[in-house]
């Protein structure tokens, strides 16, 4: 779910990655794509059938916040061995650390539906 190859002419052929949000870092991004790319080659993982509907309706969700993505970052030891254990290791902290800083802050919607109505 989320990689999209268009069927196009050989000059306009690509591969799409529709997960990633402008917010992304792109340099992380695209090498997080081409050690998923690799790992799916080396590991022989059979790519499923693409989805002819909502993919949003589909079992597979991404993670629902940073501190559950940075736990299932951590589960992968093989994206580990790809792009480094330092580099996952500093990653990961440095996004927990912000991630930290963005709790401490009490967002619109927790000022208005919460803080207003105690």
């Amino acid at each position: 779910m989320g990689i999209r190859s268009p069927v196009a002419t050989p000059a306009a052929r690509r591969v799409e990655n529709r997960v990633i949000g402008a917010d992304a870092n792109p340099y992380v991004a695209l090498a997080a794509t081409l050690a998923c790319g690799y790992l799916g080659i080396k590991n022989r993982i059979e790519p499923t059938p693409e989805c002819k509907g909502d993919a949003y309706l589909s079992e597979y969700q991404l993670p629902r916040s940073l501190s559950e993505a940075l736990g299932w970052l951590a589960d992968e030891k093989d994206l580990h061995d790809v792009l480094g254990k330092e580099f996952i290791t500093v990653y990961s902290e440095v996004k927990d650390t912000e991630y930290g800083e963005f709790m401490k802050v009490i967002s619109p919607w927790e000022r208005e539906h919460l803080l207003l109505h105690v």
